[in-house]
C-alpha cells in the first residue's frame, strides 16, 4: 500500500501494523519514497549475516601460504 508522508505520520501505528501482516508499505514524500518492510522481510530479502567465526571459516584456504618472518636487518639510513 502507498501513504502519503503526512497520513503515515497521523497513522504510524497502523502503517507498522500493515508491514508486518500484509508486507512492505510505501511512503511517498514528493518524487522521494521509501519502503518500510517487516524485519522478517528484511531478512529474507538480504540474508541473514554470518558471525565472524563462520566467516573466518568460510573464508579461501591458507594452508600453502608462507607466513615466515623476514629477520634480514632493514636497509641502513644515513642520520
Amino acid at each position: 500500500m502507498e501513504w502519503k508522508l503526512a497520513d503515515a505520520k497521523n497513522k504510524l501505528s497502523e502503517v507498522f501494523n500493515l508491514a508486518q501482516t500484509k508486507g512492505p508499505q510505501r511512503i511517498v514524500r514528493g518524487n522521494d519514497a521509501v519502503v518500510l518492510v517487516s524485519e522478517r522481510d528484511y531478512e529474507a530479502l538480504t540474508g541473514k549475516p554470518a558471525d565472524f567465526k563462520q566467516f573466518l571459516l568460510d573464508g579461501p584456504d591458507l594452508c600453502g601460504l608462507d607466513f615466515s618472518r623476514d629477520c634480514s636487518p632493514g636497509r641502513t639510513v644515513k642520520l
